[in-house]
């Protein structure tokens, strides 16, 4: 769903990865392998600090020649479609709750990227908000 450009480079002990988008994921791996599994990991960890702060998580930008794409899980990438949305509509989680008819632990749960929340839920979450979440299949 979101494929972040990472620049990956060879360093002494392996390869660094880097996100021009997300700056505050920063990883390293022994190989090139397993530096993009690490970016993977990283990116989501940095995506954490937007949601402590209520911050607008910056979508990908294109990539470059040279750049590798890394993948967000799309259960990640659909919170954080829902975190954007509410920054951009200044909504609080308390409010979202009772536009949704839920206790507010509900949404804090949805709002957790590690909390494993049914895509359903997030769709209703965002339908709240006057969304619609819309899927469709692209070739690989």
């Amino acid at each position: 769903m979101f494929k972040y450009p990472a620049d990956i480079a060879r360093d002494s002990s392996g390869y660094m990865v880097s996100f021009p988008d997300v700056p505050e994921a920063i990883t390293s791996g022994g190989t090139k392998e397993e530096a993009v599994a690490m970016g993977r990991d990283a990116l989501t960890t940095a995506l954490e600090f937007y949601f402590e702060d209520r911050r607008r998580v910056p979508l990908p930008s294109s990539l470059k020649p040279g750049q590798t794409e890394i993948e967000l899980p799309t259960s990640v990438a659909v919170k954080v479609l829902l975190l954007n949305e509410m920054v951009l509509q200044n909504i609080r989680p308390a409010e979202l709750a009772r536009k949704m008819n839920v206790r507010p632990q509900e949404v804090t749960r949805i709002l957790d990227l590690h909390h494993a929340t049914k895509i359903d839920t997030v769709a209703t979450a965002l339908a709240a908000m006057g969304q619609m979440l819309e899927l469709r299949l692209e070739p690989i």
